[in-house]
């Protein structure tokens, strides 16, 4: 089995772990709950902690409640103003929110992305890319790892990447890889066309588009690859694919 050893500043940082969830909809949501719980149990560990920064240019509607984490009193409200004010009041944390579309001038320590467009991820992928050789970046905006969550009606996937090669220690015995490829390189999305993702007018409609459920099970299995960055410091897999059709779950290798 290949392992990836972590970055040992996931492990043992100078202060807060920096986040960036670009996608505050159905799995964003989801994703910023499980972010908040695992802030709490860091802390509690000794751990410094997370803290997060949400993009989002699009506003709460009717069709957002129920499959994602929103309530009627947000309504118009934006999606991650609305998620993080929430959390903050909830948790005590002092998470930040931009009620705007993510656009390549802001780095973290782990970039999360729950979008529903190949674009977006394409260009964070060349973004990402072409930083890895430019220069050093001070501790609150080095880049380490490129979080992807993606799905289609009922199933889904997580993908890990490494953004460029983090130093392993030497062993005779494990194979370790230093470089866990982006999801741009592990599936050709070039060929892959947009469909259409336009706000649904109804739960029913958005219901037709993604179950009801994929969502919050695939934002957990994610989270949960995420914790154990934080706790194990190695990572046995580099993601998963989901299928709740068939109640399946299988690993990606590094």
């Amino acid at each position: 089995m290949r392992q990836h050893i972590v970055h040992n500043y996931m492990i043992n940082p100078t202060h807060p772990v920096t986040i960036m969830v670009i996608g505050c909809g159905g799995t964003g949501s989801q994703v910023l709950s499980g972010l908040a719980r695992m802030n709490l149990a860091l802390i509690n560990l000794g751990h410094p902690g997370i803290h997060v920064t949400a993009y989002d240019d699009d506003v709460v509607t009717s069709a957002n409640i129920g499959r994602q984490l929103f309530s009627e009193t947000e309504i118009g409200l934006n999606k991650a103003f609305a998620l993080i004010m929430r959390l903050n009041r909830f948790y005590g944390t002092a998470w930040d929110a931009i009620d705007k579309r993510y656009d390549n001038t802001n780095l973290a320590n782990v970039i999360i992305t729950c979008v529903d467009n190949i674009k977006s991820r394409l260009e964070l992928s060349k973004y990402l890319s072409s930083i890895t050789e430019i220069g050093h970046y001070p501790p609150l905006k080095k880049p380490y790892y490129w979080m992807d969550f993606g799905n289609t009606v009922d199933t889904g996937q997580v993908v890990v990447g490494s953004v460029g090669k983090i130093k392993q220690p030497k062993s005779d015995t494990i194979e370790l890889v230093s470089n866990l490829p982006f999801v741009t390189k592990r599936f050709d999305y070039r060929k892959i066309k947009d469909e259409d993702s336009g706000p649904s007018c109804s739960l029913a409609e958005a219901i037709n588009k993604q179950d009801l459920f994929i969502n919050s099970a695939l934002a957990q299995l994610g989270c949960n690859l995420l914790w154990k960055i934080f706790r194990e410091g190695k990572l046995l897999y580099a993601g998963l694919f989901l299928n709740l059709r068939i109640m399946n779950v299988n690993p990606i290798n590094n």
